[in-house]
């Protein structure tokens, strides 16, 4: 019997989590830290946080591409369940809602205080 027999596949999802948002991480070795989202995998359910995960990355130098060989530490991708979206007017990690506005557009509420999360 085949192992991938029975494996339901997942739908991509990004729990309403942007590029530019800013989140906090809730769990890991870097549980705590606040930063912005530089990127969303949304197939993976993944996201990169600026300063957090960061790994160590051996690259080999290519004076063609004027990369410099060594160690560069650079952001990991982690996994979206990890982090909660920021809210300024709680100062707090918090869920994720959304409120349709009298012209037919929905925003991004905090669920905490009911503040809204769009730019």
């Amino acid at each position: 019997m085949s192992p991938m027999r029975n494996r339901v596949e997942q739908a991509p999802a990004t729990a309403g989590i942007k590029k530019g948002d800013q989140v906090r991480v809730m769990t890991g070795r870097d549980r705590g830290k606040t930063g912005r989202v530089l990127a969303v995998n949304p197939a993976k359910r993944t996201i990169t946080v600026e300063h957090a995960g960061m790994i160590k990355r051996h690259t080999r130098a290519n004076p063609s591409k004027n990369v410099k060989g060594g160690i560069v530490e650079k952001e990991g991708s982690m996994s979206i369940s990890n982090v909660l979206l920021f809210c300024p007017a709680c100062n707090r990690g918090t869920r994720l809602g959304h409120k349709f506005l009298p012209d037919g557009t929905k925003e991004r509420v905090c669920k905490r205080c009911g503040n809204t999360l769009e730019k």
